[in-house]
């Protein structure tokens, strides 16, 4: 019967069971399929894979695994540009922008409050998901193994921790955000970038102790929210990763309501 050898790389081995893991393991098999045939059937979506080597040499997706080839298979180098070598991704994002399935709402707010353009909406199902990723560039996030196994997925990426704040930890260092952090820059509720606003011109939609107590504030032009440091912004920047940096002057928060709560 025809085999092959395969071994998996770095935190490609977290879909794994755990014989397989950090270690060459032989696969049978009847017939003849593309290498990305045989790395989804162990468990690991092709959009955390950027690098496949056949035999020491560069393969892509529908390369067809042949018997005694020696399969080597490498994460998503998403910050890195590994161009010169890599035949499986088509482009690597340079400036990573994301979308986010139904069951990340939370982390969604806490990449927001960092200035970072994150689309979000719990009514997104799977197929918009998959679309909006693609035709947008959008890296998609999930901790659904299947949706990142759709073909119209191109860059995306499973996220392994479950407390949002862990996530959000997790997500600046794996894209090494921290380069791109403008924290409390961009609308909690629809992801616009906020426009700095005269007080005069929002005066009538400040509670009387707000208007008295802050002179500075920022507006979203698209849903018209309006953010000021608010009673909330202390505690707010103790959520920031000290990797990505402190906001600078002009940041903001709504004290009507806390960056905390991602509603």
């Amino acid at each position: 019967m025809p085999s092959a050898a395969f071994r998996f790389y770095a935190e490609l081995n977290d879909f794994l069971p755990a014989a397989r893991r950090f270690t060459e393991f032989s696969h049978n098999f009847l017939d003849i399929a593309t290498v990305k045939d045989f790395i989804e059937s162990f468990g690991v979506p092709h959009t955390e894979v950027d690098l496949i080597l056949v035999n020491s040499a560069p393969a892509d997706f529908s390369y067809r695994v042949q018997d005694g080839d020696r399969v080597s298979v490498y994460p998503m180098f998403e910050a890195f540009d590994i161009a010169g070598v890599s035949r499986v991704r088509p482009q690597p994002l340079r400036n990573p922008r994301f979308i986010l399935d139904t069951h990340l709402g939370r982390l969604a707010a806490f990449l927001r409050m960092l200035g970072l353009d994150c689309l979000y909406r719990n009514c997104y199902v799977d197929e918009q998901l998959a679309s909006i990723s693609r035709d947008e560039q959008r890296i998609l996030l999930t901790r659904d193994v299947g949706l990142l196994k759709r073909g119209a997925v191109t860059h995306g990426y499973f996220v392994r921790e479950t407390n949002p704040r862990r996530q959000l930890q997790e997500i600046v260092c794996r894209f090494d955000l921290a380069r791109l952090a403008r924290p409390f820059s961009r609308c909690l509720r629809c992801n616009t970038l906020l426009q700095e606003v005269e007080k005069a011109q929002v005066l009538a939609l400040l509670p009387p102790r707000t208007a008295e107590a802050h002179d500075e504030f920022r507006r979203c032009p698209t849903c018209s929210r309006v953010y000021w440091k608010g009673a909330h912004y202390r505690r707010m920047m103790g959520l920031v990763p000290a990797s990505a940096g402190q906001p600078g002057a002009g940041a903001t928060d709504d004290s009507r309501q806390s960056y905390t709560e991602g509603k």
